[in-house]
Formats: structure tokens, sequence, C-alpha cells
């Protein structure tokens, strides 16, 4: 056996670990379980490697999609581990290969889809092998209340009858206290050790904003600040994620959409562009982006409401893994709410599943509509205190302004009801703001007493009030045409009785406080500097590209910055920069030293 430290120095190219990771590897060692939710780009994977290659035997990693597989797979050859994945990709000659070579005891980890190792089969192939570890990667699937269910996962449990003598690990970036609770009851983790990282993500900024014909704010966003960088943008529609990526090509932008109603051959081709070239925009519903270990994801855009706090976590945590300023967009509006609504109502679930549901949208659109610094908010819904705010999301950096909007609630809600409390939001302001169209004069609401009493805001700022009444529940959107009706809860309001305030709309849409980024190299790199910067990340897209994979497989940026920043010219002063293992010295050294040898001589002549 070879101790973690020396695994992690040798194999993986790091000095020393983060956060809980030495916790976790040394539970495992023990032969004892764990449970680890820690957050994107926080170092989840070493938790299972590691213990894999230091303990006798194979690591057994349940992984849901065949495409982060083949990515973590690739990540590991090159760091000189014997992985391999078993998946419906592979030919037969190949997959049968894989399983002679696990018999053999010639794999460290082995890869498998949930659907394969439940194969009675596979559980009798795995009962010859010798197994170091399970690792149950992605585990908020085995939750009906995480936003990524797959019922496979709900039958992991067998792992635990089976093979009660290998220690078992489950992780996740995000769960709550309910997908929790439920992770450790369906995987019999319960007598499981338990490790919860910081939520925090400070590299991220977060902005929330209404939608505001949202093209062109999508669009001033990615030319402003995001000009050739990678990123996602989310959408709830498989149609709008289509109309959206040729949108986005016809403005200049290399931009893929991936879905689900895709042949699998494209969602792979585009997944692999989006992983291997530089500046590839991914259109995406969540199908996408699970795992996926891209580390210089620059932003992520959502132009549909997330159905819940876990999943906008989730998916804003793809963006910036290598630690280096990003940014979560989100553009929201009235329909969303109502859409997403419907979604809930017409759940086959429960009615306690309906209402949980609800209640987590409800979570989703407080995150929204808050004053306060939204990282305080995002991370008590996970339990977790902030001690200040933290100067890095929009209401932070740009103060939202609210003013007194107890008159004009109550002009909406009498609207409502004096129009009879079945008509949507758009034909309520057109009566409040004394439209003569086709539509008010044939109901007569040119008559009722609330037309045209509402002529001194705009149709967006009644649309700011609506959503707003929606959200805090003056309001409920029903039936097939979204028509507008009065709760318990407006009475006081009507009566006179109580006050609200309600937030401003911005006077601009981009968002608050960041500065443009343009693709521009990291603040680390000095000018002087770009042109190795440059030359060093050409070397690594030769390199990757004659291996076949992506670029970060080679060497992250931070292994890149260490290089420029130290300067090393023999093997070992390479060896001493974070990234630079063993393997990857051997492989790729000579090329880099090449680099910075030339530039060396070029300075010092």
């Amino acid at each position: 056996m070879t101790s973690p430290q020396h695994i992690l120095e040798h194999v993986f190219g790091y000095a020393d670990f983060r956060g809980p990771q030495r916790q976790v590897i040394d539970t495992l060692m023990a032969g004892s379980d764990a449970l680890v939710l820690m957050p994107t780009g926080g170092g989840k994977s070493l938790c299972y490697q590691i213990p894999a290659l230091a303990r006798p035997g194979c690591g057994v990693v349940i992984s849901p999609l065949i495409a982060l597989m083949q990515d973590q797979v690739e990540a590991l050859q090159a760091a000189g581990v014997r992985a391999a994945f078993l998946n419906s990709s592979l030919p037969f000659h190949e997959a049968r290969d894989i399983e002679s070579a696990l018999l053999a005891g010639d794999l460290d980890l082995l890869y498998l889809a949930p659907e394969r190792l439940l194969q009675p089969r596979t559980l009798e192939l795995l009962g010859q092998a010798t197994l170091s570890l399970f690792a149950i990667d992605e585990a908020h699937c085995v939750s009906q209340w995480g936003h990524d269910f797959r019922a496979d996962y709900l039958y992991l449990n067998c792992l635990h009858e089976r093979f009660p003598a290998i220690p078992r690990i489950a992780l996740t970036a995000t769960a709550d206290g309910r997908t929790r609770g439920e992770i450790a009851r369906r995987l019999d983790l319960e007598s499981a050790e338990h490790f919860v990282s910081s939520f925090d993500r400070p590299n991220i900024q977060y902005r929330i904003a209404q939608k505001n014909n949202p093209r062109r704010q999508l669009l001033q966003f990615l030319k402003d600040e995001q000009q050739g960088n990678a990123g996602i943008v989310y959408c709830l529609s498989r149609s709008k994620v289509e109309s959206t990526a040729d949108w986005l090509c016809q403005q200049g932008f290399k931009a893929l959409p991936y879905h689900a109603g895709l042949p699998a051959e494209v969602r792979a081709d585009h997944q692999r562009r989006f992983l291997r070239e530089d500046g590839v925009i991914v259109v995406a519903t969540i199908a996408f982006g699970m795992g996926i270990d891209k580390p210089d994801v620059r932003f992520v855009a959502h132009l549909d409401l997330p159905k819940s706090v876990e999943a906008y976590y989730q998916e804003t945590g793809r963006a910036g893994r290598d630690g280096e300023p990003s940014t979560a967009l989100l553009l929201y509006g009235l329909e969303d709410v109502v859409k997403l609504g419907q979604m809930a109502a017409m759940s086959e679930g429960s009615e306690e599943h309906k209402r949980a549901e609800r209640n987590r949208l409800n979570a989703m659109l407080g995150l929204c509509e808050i004053t306060s610094c939204r990282r305080r908010a995002l991370l008590r819904y996970f339990a977790e205190e902030l001690g200040e705010d933290c100067g890095n999301c929009d209401t932070c950096l740009e103060p939202p302004q609210t003013w007194d909007g107890t008159q004009a609630a109550a002009k909406l809600l009498s609207c409502v009801y004096r129009t009879g409390q079945r008509f949507g939001a758009a034909h309520v302001i057109d009566v409040l703001r004394g439209s003569e169209n086709e539509k008010v004069r044939k109901f007569n609401h040119d008559q009722v007493s609330t037309y045209g009493i509402g002529k001194e805001l705009s149709a967006n700022e009644w649309r700011g009030v609506v959503r707003q009444l929606v959200v805090r529940d003056y309001l409920e959107v029903e039936g097939e045409f979204q028509g507008l009706r009065l709760t318990q809860a407006c009475r006081p309001l009507l009566r006179g009785e109580e006050s609200i305030q309600l937030r401003k709309l911005p006077a601009q849409t981009r968002g608050a406080g960041a500065e443009p980024r343009r693709g521009a190299p990291p603040a680390e790199i000095l000018p002087a500097d770009e042109p190795l910067w440059e030359a060093l990340r050409a070397c690594r897209k030769r390199i990757a590209d004659e291996q076949g994979v992506p670029p970060y497989v080679v060497f992250h940026d931070a292994t890149l910055r260490g290089m420029v920043a130290a300067r090393p010219q023999t093997p070992d002063q390479l060896l001493a920069v974070s990234g630079v293992g063993d393997s990857k010295l051997e492989r790729f050294g000579e090329d880099f030293l090449g680099v910075l040898r030339e530039f060396d001589t070029a300075i010092n002549g």
C-alpha cells in the first residue's frame, strides 16, 4: 500500500489536502462508510480516487452519465492511473478486455452506470474481483426531493447487502437537509460519517434580474463581459434551447444546443467540443453539465427560473471550478413562475411531493426577490451562515431601491377583482393603463371603476408589481389561461391595514458591479508574461489534440500560471509546480520545459 499523501503528491501533483479531504480518505482507509457534501470544484473526486489507489483492489465508481465517465477516465489515465469504464458505448471485445483486467487485478478504478452495475452479470463479476471501495457519485440522484432524480439509484442499497465488507462513499455537490436524509436512508448510510463542507463559492458573482427583453439582456452580458469565454446558457424547453443556440450563432458566438431529444452522437459531439475547444457556449436543458470537469467555465446564465434553490446552486456551480472570477446570471419573469407552478401541480407525485415542490419554488422566488445579500440567503438555505455580506453579488454591489407600493398594489388587486379574477396579467395591466384595445372593449372593461387608474406606471413596472404580489402570495395564478385571483392574504392590504415595500426595477439591465472581462489573461499574468502564457497554452493545446483529450486533462490553467511564476528549467523544478505529478512529468514535461527554456534563453541570452 502507498500512503494517501504520497499518491496526492506523485500521482495528482498537489502538496496539501483541502478542507475535509484527508478526514474522508482516512475514514475509507479504515474501512468505514462516508457521505460527503462538497461544492463543485471542492475536490470530491480525490476523496475516493486516492483511497481506491491506496487500498488493495479496484475502486468501483457509480456515475450517471457516459460522457462524464469518459471525461474522468481520460483525466485519470493522463495522471498514470489504471482507469476504465464499462458502458454501452464500448464494443464487446473492449468490454471483455476490461472485465479481464478487473479480474486480473490490473485496474485501479472502474466506472459504471447504475443500470450496468445492477445487472446480475455485473454483480457476479464484481463478486469475483478484489474491490477497494464503492463510490456513488452525484448521489442526489437517489432522492425524489432532489433535482436530478434517477430511479436506478434507488436500488444501490444492494451494495451494502452483497458487499458488506467493502467501504462505500456517496458524494454530491448539493443537498438540503431533506435530500441528505433521503440519500442516507436509501443507500443505508445512516450510520456513515457525514462530511459537509462550506457551500460558499466566493469566486462566483450571483446576479439576478427581471426579464426585460431577455435576448437583449443576454447579448449585452456576453458582449460586455464574456467575449471569447466558455459558458453555459440554461433554458427550460428543448425548443427554446435550439432557437437560442441558433440566435447566438447569428450574433457571432460559437453556440451549440444540448438536450435529451438530440441524437446521442450529436450530444456527445457537442459535449466534446465544449470540453476541448475554446470559447464554446452550450445552450442546454438541465440534462447538460452534471459532473462536467471543465475548470474554465466563466459564466452560467439562466434564461428561465430554476425550479429550486438546489437546482440553481448545482447549475451555477458549473462555473469557475478553477477558482477564477465567474458569473452566474439569472433572468426570470412571471411566466416562469406560472409555468413551474403548473408543472408542480401536474406532477404524478403524492400531495406531499407537490407541496414540497411548491415550497422549493417559493424558496427560489424568495432568493430572486430579496433586497439583501444573495449569497447569505443562498447559504442559509443549506443551513450555513455567512458572517457578513459577501460584497460579490448584485444586491451587495448595487443595493436595490424600494418604494412604497401600497397604493399601486391596492389598485392592481382591485382591478383583478373588478375584471372577474379570471384574466391574465397582461389584460389587467391594459385595463389599469386605460388601453383601448379590442379585448378591453369586448369585455366592457373600459367601464369598470379601475379603468385607467394606473397610467402613472409603465406596463413593465406593473408587471413587476404583479410578479412581487404573486411571490408574496397576495395573488395566485390559476387555470389554462393563467388568470389572476386574489388570496386571503390580500385582505389587510385592501382594507388599508398594512403597507408594502416593493423592489424598484433597475434603471439598467446589466446587473451590478462586475468589470467587463473580454477573455483577457488572468490578473496574475503580467503583460510582460503574456507571450509565455500564450506559448504554454499553445503547447498544451497541441498535446491535447494529439492525445484526443480536453486541454485541462493535460494541465489546468492554475498549473500553467505556476509555470509562468516559477519558470522551472529542470524536471525536478517542474515537479514542484502544483498539478504536476510523476506521470505527467514523464509524458509532457520535456515539451513544457522546452517552451520555458526557450523563453529563459530569449530573456537572459
